[in-house]
């Protein structure tokens, strides 16, 4: 998926789409952490227990990402 960065008064941004922001469970006014790894720019909710879930989403799926994969080729 592709964004423009764009000029808001006298910084830049992006706009990220709503059916990202459903996705993540985020809306207006929520706070995310901006960092940098490897080269990329991450954004990450700042809820701390929302950051739990996801990195525990995470691990499940690393466990189980052979699972996954033959549910996906059936």
């Amino acid at each position: 998926m592709n964004v423009v960065i764009r000029k808001i008064g006298n910084s830049e941004g992006v706009i990220i789409p709503k059916e990202v922001l459903d996705r993540m469970g985020l809306e207006a006014g929520d706070t995310l952490e901006l960092s940098m790894q490897d080269g990329e720019l991450r954004l990450q909710p700042t809820d701390a227990d929302f950051a739990r879930q996801i990195e525990a989403a995470r691990i499940f799926m690393e466990k189980y990402k052979i699972a996954f994969k033959k549910l996906s080729e059936s």
